[in-house]
């Protein structure tokens, strides 16, 4: 059976550690593809999205751009917010139903998973692999990929709002997309 895995959230900006951590999913889960896919509003995030979906979009196309194992999918852009995994997960199976189903997720949203729309639904069809970028220990059962990478999209909204540098944190085609659409320029949360 061919392996796929679901990688919601933000990217706002998307940026290294994500692009890594991914990679790094590929290759351990053996996938045969792994599927970014921005949120238009994610339910237990406080704030929303600085930048509009359309250039996150953007920025995560030019950041993959020539990597066959990876591809963006826009679904929960194209429907009303919140965007629920669960609505996703059901949509990517109704197109793709021979395909085994990861759902990746970060460290920092293993406490929440609880709270997910329709949760005891969603963890019978797909199988959770945690990100981890922070080198704790982890209080958790899931499928575990690590890597310590201290980047975060918050650092990089930051740094573009005090003109500092950005360079080696995303990658090159995403930092002209910041730069051009003016993008982070006020200090975010």
């Amino acid at each position: 059976m061919k392996k796929i895995a679901i990688y919601g959230g933000t990217f706002d900006p998307v940026h290294h550690a994500h692009l890594i951590l991914a990679r790094e999913a590929i290759e351990t889960l053996d996938l045969d593809k792994l599927i970014l896919v921005p949120a238009a509003i994610s339910p237990l995030k406080k704030a929303a999205p600085v930048a509009s979906g359309e250039v996150r979009l953007a920025m995560l196309q030019a950041a993959i751009k020539g990597d066959p194992k990876f591809e963006v999918d826009e679904c929960e852009l194209r429907r009303p917010p919140p965007s629920y995994t669960i609505d996703t997960v059901e949509e990517i199976r109704r197109r793709d139903p021979e395909f085994s189903i990861y759902c990746l997720i970060g460290e920092d949203n293993v406490e929440q998973l609880a709270q997910w729309h329709r949760f005891a639904e969603l963890e019978k069809m797909v199988r959770f692999v945690v990100l981890d970028r922070s080198g704790k220990q982890p209080s958790h059962c899931y499928h575990l990929i690590h890597r310590r990478i201290d980047i975060s999209a918050t650092e990089i909204r930051r740094r573009v709002a005090q003109n500092e540098p950005i360079r080696y944190l995303v990658p090159d085609s995403v930092q002209e997309i910041i730069q051009r659409e003016k993008l982070y320029r006020e200090q975010s949360q």
